[in-house]
């Protein structure tokens, strides 16, 4: 088990683009293992390796649908339906913020397993809001920016006392 230092907002990694993988090997698969031990522990619900300062695409998501640990190599979204949806969002990286966010309610992804097999999934509810929201992250998208410029702003200043507390 490693859990790995997640990087707190507003590193600039979290505002990078990450890098398509390309080498499918065992240094991935421990990748992946480690970005689960560090999601249980932060705790969350999906995690993204920009989190932890590894620019790679590369998805955890663990959902409590009995679905077990879902891993996403290089996702992209390929459809996502005109019907939006509001739900609560926050990140591993900003604990303790959260705010609604609207995006679509149903999408459909192309990625790849940890071997590198190409796959395709369609998703809705939790699932679509997660991978919509971990994509974006690997694009360099952090949450709060989906937000209007009031509530980031009131979040942002909201996190940043709560760090300063928690160092005093």
């Amino acid at each position: 088990m490693t859990i790995r230092r997640i990087l707190k907002f507003p590193h600039p990694d979290l505002r990078a683009r990450a890098e398509v993988v390309t080498v499918f090997d065992d240094g991935l698969q421990q990748l992946v293992a480690d970005l689960l031990d560090t999601m249980r522990d932060a705790p969350g619900i999906g995690i993204t390796a920009p989190h932890v300062g590894v620019l790679k695409r590369v998805v955890v998501i663990e959902l409590a649908d009995g679905q077990g640990v879902r891993s996403y190599i290089n996702p992209a979204i390929e459809w996502a339906s005109d019907v939006l949806v509001r739900n609560m969002e926050g990140s591993v990286s900003m604990p303790g913020m959260n705010d609604e966010v609207e995006r679509p309610a149903a999408i459909r992804i192309r990625y790849q397993d940890v071997s590198g097999t190409a796959q395709t999934q369609e998703a809705d509810g939790l699932l679509a809001v997660c991978l919509q929201h971990e994509i974006d992250q690997l694009d360099g998208i952090f949450w709060l920016y989906r937000l209007s410029r009031l509530k980031r702003d009131r979040l942002i200043k909201r996190f940043e006392k709560q760090q300063r507390i928690q160092i005093a």
